[in-house]
């Protein structure tokens, strides 16, 4: 049958067909293309990545638990805190009485601790010939703030606030630290 003798309708299936395989084939084609290589597992660069390690939510309570316990033997109130090694809290423990400014005092210690591996009372003596410490976001050179290491790198810090002085506040700090295993 010749095209001359279809009927219009006829002709416009026949044609809109054709152009629909016409087009097909063109997009396979291009996607085909257009797909990227793969590449064989041997020759693919490893990602970049690292491992990091991290106090439990269960030693980061035990370690401000033990805190608060030994503060509370001495008729202290505080309030602790546990921050992971990005400065992010894990868990604050407000003890009883303890003053509204000890809540904000603890974190703080605690990000400075684990920010700088090293206790806030040794930071605190740092201020003496590095005074524009002190102006650093979230941080307080105070005492009562110690890091907890693993394999000698920070991964988290603890924080007391609201004792009479920083000695004692680190005091009840590092009673935390070895209710966990960290001494430092």
């Amino acid at each position: 049958m010749k095209i001359k003798d279809m009927s219009r309708r006829a002709r416009v299936t026949a044609g809109g067909a054709a152009l629909a395989a016409v087009a097909a084939a063109a997009f396979g084609t291009v996607s085909a293309n257009a797909a990227p290589a793969a590449v064989p597992a041997a020759a693919a660069k490893p990602a970049a990545t690292t491992t990091s390690t991290h106090l439990t939510v269960d030693a980061a309570t035990e370690a401000a638990r033990a805190a608060l316990d030994a503060a509370e033997k001495e008729n202290q109130r505080i309030t602790v805190a546990v921050v992971d090694r990005n400065g992010n809290t894990i868990v604050t423990l407000r003890g009883d009485g303890a003053g509204p400014q000890s809540y904000e005092s603890a974190v703080r210690k605690a990000y400075t601790a684990v920010s700088w591996n090293a206790p806030t009372s040794e930071l605190a003596e740092r201020l003496k010939s590095a005074p524009n410490l002190k102006d650093i976001p979230g941080t307080l050179f105070l005492g009562g703030g110690v890091p907890v290491t693993a394999k000698n790198a920070p991964v988290a810090g603890i924080g007391v606030a609201g004792a009479p002085s920083g000695d004692l506040d680190e005091k009840f700090a590092r009673a935390g630290a070895l209710a966990i295993g960290n001494g430092r």
